[in-house]
């Protein structure tokens, strides 16, 4: 059901710029310059977002931010609830204030083992040494250092993963950190103005500046087999966002413009392995939760349908999220829903395809009871579906 393709990108070093003479007008004109050579070095690219290459050609894959370093020999992935729509303020003239209030509370974080070692970055959470990343910043990592805005560092230790979310936690032992104001991602609009904080190819405290270009955005990666762990995809129901997001980037946070986190930064579309303006985020309403659900119990609860689901193609060329088989005892089954249902919608969000109904499904929790609709027979019917918890037992 969940399928991608991934593509290795690359990034060359480049020399100090140079000033050169202006141009003699009348000076006749100048050969065309020589091929660019080839990358001086190459970084395996993270994951591959199947629903990219869908829409805008094979060529596009997405990558995410883990940053190998050069002697490494293994590959790497890298409203408010009343409704009412809250108007952001027009950007500053200067991000200085806001990117002083986040770069304290953003970090830099060094991997390593026997295969290798990578980069990444995170977010101080709490005070007491609990720093929150992606999953695939620290998958298999045998060593992790965590370095502050003000240039120290600490060893780190993974306190709870999820490879389904992408997400993790990690404790150091410091306390007096400078934790990170926690947004709501909920009051998000389309339009308002980021900034994506991180250690893009291992530069650390880098800020960057955008605006959310989308949201619900359905984003499938699959990262590769790294530091001897088998290959994961995660599906994200991602917040979209031109701001610069390179490798190294990804467990980094998109804030708004008051200084809140609003999203953590996880993957890249692009051509090459490099920055193309289109960057997703998981959005902080899902990270908190499964965050704290990491520090109390090492694990996370994850929500389901019941139903294995595939994307077909209707007679007009559009597709839908069709049910191919639905467990026993289940919710799905409870609320009568069968194979061959199109999911069109679940609760107000409306539903494409196989990845943005399993998108969808993982961003409410167990035990959340939504709202389901689905076409049968050329008709369409809604139904009440109480989720449960795919972890369980």
């Amino acid at each position: 059901m969940d399928t991608d393709t991934r593509a290795p990108f690359s990034f060359d070093e480049s020399p100090a710029l140079a000033l050169s003479p202006a141009p003699d007008p009348f000076a006749p004109p100048l050969p065309p310059p020589p091929l660019p050579a080839p990358p001086k070095r190459r970084y395996a690219g993270v994951a591959a977002l199947a629903t990219a290459c869908a829409l805008v050609g094979s060529a596009v894959g997405v990558v995410a931010g883990r940053e190998l370093a050069p002697a490494a020999t293994v590959s790497t992935a890298v409203g408010d609830d009343s409704g009412a729509v809250s108007v952001s303020p027009a950007a500053p003239e200067s991000y200085v204030a806001v990117a002083a209030k986040v770069l304290p509370s953003v970090v830099s974080i060094a991997v390593g083992s026997a295969g290798g070692r990578g980069s990444g970055s995170g977010v101080v959470i709490r005070e007491d040494g609990y720093v929150l990343t992606n999953n695939h910043v620290i998958d298999g990592a045998t060593t992790i250092r965590v370095t502050f805005n003000d240039g120290s560092s600490a060893d780190g230790t993974v306190v709870g993963a999820d490879a389904a979310s992408d997400l993790a936690v990690v404790k150091v032992g410091r306390t007096g950190l400078a934790a990170a104001r926690l947004g709501r991602s909920s009051t998000v609009r389309v339009g308002d103005p980021v900034l994506a904080v991180g250690s893009p190819l291992g530069l650390s405290g880098t800020v960057t500046a955008g605006i959310v270009s989308a949201l619900n955005r359905p984003v499938n990666t699959t990262s590769e087999s790294f530091f001897g762990q088998a290959p994961v995809t995660t599906v994200i129901d991602a917040i979209q966002t031109d701001a610069a997001i390179n490798p190294g980037n990804s467990g980094g946070a998109l804030v708004d413009l008051a200084g809140q986190v609003i999203g953590i930064n996880s993957a890249i579309a692009s051509t090459s392995g490099g920055n193309v303006g289109v960057g997703f985020a998981i959005p902080i309403d899902q990270a908190k939760v499964i965050a704290q659900q990491l520090i109390d119990t090492g694990r996370a609860r994850r929500a389901q349908l019941g139903v294995s689901v595939g994307t077909a193609t209707v007679g007009n060329g559009d597709t839908r999220a069709v049910i191919q088989d639905v467990t026993l005892g289940g919710p799905a089954e409870r609320a009568g829903l069968r194979a061959g249902d199109a999911i069109v919608k679940v609760g107000g969000t409306l539903v494409s395809d196989a990845d943005a109904l399993i998108a969808t499904i993982r961003s409410h929790r167990p035990g959340q009871t939504v709202e389901v609709t689905y076409e049968r027979d050329g008709s369409r019917q809604t139904v009440r579906v109480t989720l449960s918890d795919a972890t369980a037992g």
